[in-house]
């Protein structure tokens, strides 16, 4: 994060983060972002934790219940909509029930700013990057022996020139100016002197 932020992006301004639950990567964002970074968790990743919990057999209405409530028009009908199931599996499945309460604030980051369906849905995982690694891993799993870092640089440099053929516009793009708005408007909310304090400490 601290290289990010020498390579010229601006820790003093909102910025969305949208990260896949990794505490140690959260906790990065937050000491060089402070107050101005807003996190959304990966709702791909919460959802397999929670599954992975779960018997096979009830899997299929659980992630229904979860899919309909990422779908709710509001943040307060999609926290609601989870909370209640995590009271409905609390008593038999308990670390079910605690993976979806875990960060539950942090899934609905995204829909809290009000940004249109298909960008909204576009910043609520991680599956832009994702795919680039995949990819990333798809064609480097050709080679059978590395030879020291630089070569594992060549790679990835190719592997990224090749499935740049395959990168699409982000969906919903022409709302990116009220996701930028919303971020100003943030900024202009919170006190420049929490950003010294927070530094400071």
């Amino acid at each position: 994060m601290a290289n990010i932020v020498e390579r010229g992006v601006d820790s003093c301004r909102s910025t969305l983060f949208v990260l896949d639950g990794a505490k140690a990567l959260r906790r990065a964002v937050l000491d060089v972002f402070g107050k101005r970074a807003l996190i959304q968790r990966c709702q791909v990743h919460k959802r397999r934790n929670i599954l992975e919990h779960l018997p096979e057999e009830k899997r299929t209405g659980v992630e229904n219940i979860i899919t309909e409530a990422f779908r709710a028009a509001t943040s307060k009908t999609a926290r609601g909509r989870l909370e209640a199931l995590a009271g409905r599996l609390a008593a038999e499945y308990p670390s079910a029930a605690e993976s979806l309460r875990e960060g539950l604030d942090e899934l609905f980051t995204v829909k809290d700013l009000g940004l249109l369906e298909d960008l909204e849905r576009g910043f609520s995982t991680t599956n832009a990057i994702e795919n680039v690694n995949k990819g990333i891993r798809h064609i480097t799993g050709r080679v059978t022996r590395w030879r020291g870092g630089t070569m594992i640089l060549r790679w990835i440099g190719a592997a990224l020139q090749e499935l740049q053929a395959g990168f699409h516009r982000v969906k919903g793009f022409k709302g990116m100016e009220a996701l930028v708005a919303a971020l100003k408007a943030r900024d202009a909310s919170l006190k420049p002197s929490a950003d010294n304090q927070e530094k400071a400490a």
